[in-house]
């Protein structure tokens, strides 16, 4: 088996849906997909696109802006060659990294030796709520909770597992003050790669995070979902615009071409868990991926645990006995948004630079999805 290394990778500013600056403005997805695409592969000029075995793109809604094959339509908005290939991929909230996972699978076993990976949402455009003119009717008699609202699901897992409202506008706090000292210190700035509006002005960083969030603040907010629940729009992950790359290839490949490797992709799972309290996915994922490994939660040296909600990310750090000081110490979902196609490569590039910055070898990545799922996967250090 080949090693599978991740070379170059860049995102997106993540910016507010319906409201942020791409929905300002009226930027079309695809347009600032395909200007991280080219950003990330100015990273690394010793690899011509002409070299790319494959393009994988990752969207969770394919729909509106990216209909069709649309992995197609971003690789020719970025104008690369009409001989790189590509698919078009979907495993709700990771499937960025069910990309990745993919990619470093054709290179361990030697079908592909340079793959691109890319994931993008385009919140603004393409998620509204179920139009049941179109649900399946067995589905509907029999396996109602297999449609059961995400929000709802958030509920779900608050009141069956004791996760009090204090509980999750504590960890929504911890999630902006993290992500707020974290770009306030330039952390983020390595990875951004500044977006160009149709104005010639440039999105430069993310627009959700809330420095003043504090407890008294949250407390004003009502449920969402449940108007004598806990869920509010304060410890849920915002809805978010954007787009995130990397590009994985072989060692041999990496040394061939004099390229410095950053991380390994040492490994992935997926589990499934109910689909109406979806949010405890990780807690099926992490184990066996560390099974499979050989490896102690304790070893990681960060983990990035999207916070699709409070409650659920809540209740998964309990449950895996995350220790706190590794636990998205640049803030998470809350605060930085949740761009499902994208998330994935999000978190792997967030972990990625934390990593650089603090001498760290492991990282592990975790989301629950969309219709009762958990994944997880593995990076290491080069």
């Amino acid at each position: 088996m080949k090693e599978a290394v991740i070379v170059a990778y860049g995102r997106s500013p993540s910016c507010k849906a319906k409201k942020g600056a791409y929905a300002t403005h009226n930027m079309n997805a695809i347009d600032y997909t395909a200007q991280v695409v080219n950003g990330t592969l100015k990273k690394i000029p010793q690899l011509k696109p002409e070299m790319i075995d494959d393009f994988i793109f990752g969207t969770a809604a394919t729909m509106n802006t990216f209909a069709m094959n649309s992995g197609r339509n971003v690789e020719h908005r970025a104008e690369l060659p009409d001989s790189v290939p590509s698919m078009t991929i979907n495993r709700y909230c990771s499937t960025g990294l069910q990309a990745m996972s993919l990619a470093a699978n054709y290179i361990k076993t030697g079908e592909m030796d340079v793959v691109m990976v890319c994931g993008a949402e385009d919140m603004t455009n393409s998620f509204g709520p179920l139009d049941l003119t179109y649900a399946n009717k067995w589905i509907m008699e029999n396996r109602i909770d297999s449609l059961t609202p995400m929000g709802v699901t958030a509920e779900n897992v608050a009141k069956r597992y004791g996760i009090s409202r204090q509980a999750m506008d504590e960890l929504a706090v911890a999630s902006h003050k993290n992500a707020s000292k974290a770009q306030h210190e330039g952390f983020f700035k390595d990875s951004i790669i500044p977006v160009e509006l149709d104005d010639g002005s440039y999105v430069t960083e993310d627009e959700g995070i809330r420095p003043d969030t504090n407890l008294d603040s949250l407390a004003l907010l009502k449920p969402c979902f449940d108007e004598h629940g806990s869920v509010t729009a304060g410890n849920s992950s915002q809805m978010t615009d954007a787009a995130a790359c990397a590009i994985i290839m072989s060692s041999e490949k990496a040394d061939e071409l004099g390229i410095k490797p950053i991380a390994k992709f040492v490994g992935f799972s997926i589990a499934g868990c109910h689909p109406d309290e979806m949010g405890i996915g990780p807690v099926y994922a992490v184990p066996k991926l560390m099974q499979r490994l050989g490896l102690d939660i304790n070893k990681m040296d960060v983990v990035e645990l999207n916070e699709a909600f409070a409650a659920q990310a809540e209740y998964c750090a309990r449950e895996l006995k995350i220790p706190r000081e590794k636990l998205n110490p640049w803030g998470g979902a809350i605060a930085l948004g949740h761009p499902q196609g994208a998330t994935g490569i999000v978190l792997s590039i967030k972990a990625m630079d934390y990593l650089k910055r603090t001498g760290g070898k492991y990282a592990l990545i975790t989301m629950c999805i969309g219709g009762g799922m958990g994944a997880a996967g593995v990076l290491e250090m080069c």
